[in-house]
């Protein structure tokens, strides 16, 4: 029986969403009998175990070292820092290392994987390597822009291009240029693009039963308003929350209506606010045919969630890549783009700069990016139209077939 081992880096949920979504298509393209062993920590640790409760033995915790979280996101001084003192009952990096690869080759020693899969993980790549065992590497970064940050940043990310470089393969998760959503968080070496596939968004197929029409999506129906998400880790998510908190007391938002999805499976947070300012559940909110202002929901269903972005005017994001495919590859909606760091505002800065959305970094620019979208709505939908025709949402199924040929070649 094959073995393959999957190592999912586990800051923030894209990694983890994408490599289940391959999951459910391996099976398509491998003609063998295989087993999948997975390796991450924290949050997607618990997912992997609450996802497949059968299959324990084959789900390893490797203390993957991650940034220091800070109160928007991860904290680069902290971060810094953390590269030889201990924060946050975090040892130091440079031990962290060292204890994680080693976890990392025991794994490899004991399982010998016929290949392993990536995403985001750069030790596992150096060790494949070292074992002539074939690796990919999923990723939307490579070298990215810096903006917010200093230029002292770039040798880090020059150590790491290394490391991403050491794969047998580069997978992009985005669709090819000049539609590249990630294209400013790329800018591949000559070495690199010899091994890169650009295999489109892992976008989920899988249809959601559908069910009767919610109180929620009667409530919103033949409503012009804002979808804003929350998405992210805990740091990232409160921050883009409390960045959202301080647009809504702006005098320009007064009767702009918008729907806030917290990303958390708390059934507390789900309210409605009148214009009035008073509060109601949802279901007082339709029974009462409240002239609502605001929204907030704790998890929305599958199909709450393509009800809203179906109706919805646009889309408030942090900038997320996985979102940002979702909403204007998938659903051709226009996003205002509120940036947590630089991988963000590189995403966003990309679809600014093809008309598809508009970054915001201050709050008065999220105002007056509203108001642009509306007045230039055509403009922005001709925009979208095009983009979406080009758009590839099947990068799962086209990664599996990799993964399938790289299993062949190995015969």
């Amino acid at each position: 029986m094959l073995k393959i081992g999957e190592f999912i880096y586990p800051w923030g949920s894209g990694h983890y969403s994408r490599m289940m979504r391959l999951n459910q298509v391996l099976g398509d393209h491998i003609k063998e009998e295989f087993e999948v062993h997975f390796s991450s920590k924290g949050h997607v640790y618990e997912k992997l175990l609450k996802k497949f409760p059968d299959q324990k033995e084959k789900i390893h915790e490797i203390l993957m070292p991650t940034p220091i979280d800070g109160k928007f996101g991860p904290s680069i001084s902290m971060s810094l820092i953390n590269l030889l003192l201990p924060i946050s009952k975090n040892p130091p990096l440079v031990r962290q290392i060292v204890n994680y690869l080693r976890e990392e080759r025991k794994l490899y020693n004991k399982e010998k994987f016929d290949l392993v899969i990536n995403d985001g993980d750069m030790g596992s790549n150096i060790l494949a390597r070292n074992r002539n065992i074939p690796s990919l590497f999923i990723t939307n970064q490579f070298r990215p822009k810096l903006y917010n940050s200093r230029s002292y940043l770039y040798p880090s990310l020059i150590f790491i291009a290394k490391q991403i470089v050491k794969a047998s393969k580069i997978i992009v998760a985005d669709s090819p240029p000049p539609y590249t959503i990630c294209e400013y968080n790329l800018n591949f070496i000559k070495e690199a693009e010899e091994k890169v596939t650009y295999v489109g968004y892992f976008i989920n197929h899988k249809q959601f039963k559908k069910e009767d029409t919610s109180d929620l999506e009667k409530l919103v129906k033949d409503n012009e308003f804002g979808y804003w998400m929350r998405t992210g880790n805990k740091s990232t998510n409160d921050g883009t929350g409390q960045r959202y908190e301080k647009v809504f007391h702006q005098d320009e938002m007064n009767d702009e209506k918008r729907i806030i999805s917290h990303a958390r499976n708390d059934s507390n947070i789900d309210s409605v606010t009148a214009k009035d300012g008073k509060k109601y559940s949802i279901s007082e909110a339709l029974d009462k045919k409240i002239d609502w202002i605001q929204i907030d929901v704790g998890f929305l269903s599958e199909q709450e969630k393509d009800t809203i972005l179906n109706l919805c005017r646009y889309a408030v994001v942090n900038g997320s890549h996985t979102v940002m495919g979702e909403i204007i590859g998938e659903k051709s909606k226009p996003i205002i783009g509120i940036p947590v760091y630089d991988e963000h505002t590189n995403n966003i800065r990309w679809a600014e700069d093809k008309n598809l959305g508009v970054l915001a970094t201050k709050t008065d620019q999220v105002t007056r990016a509203i108001s642009k979208i509306k007045e230039n709505y055509e403009e922005f939908e001709g925009s979208l139209s095009e983009f979406s025709k080009n758009f590839v949402p099947n990068g799962a199924e086209n990664s599996a077939k990799i993964v399938a040929q790289s299993l062949e070649e190995k015969k």
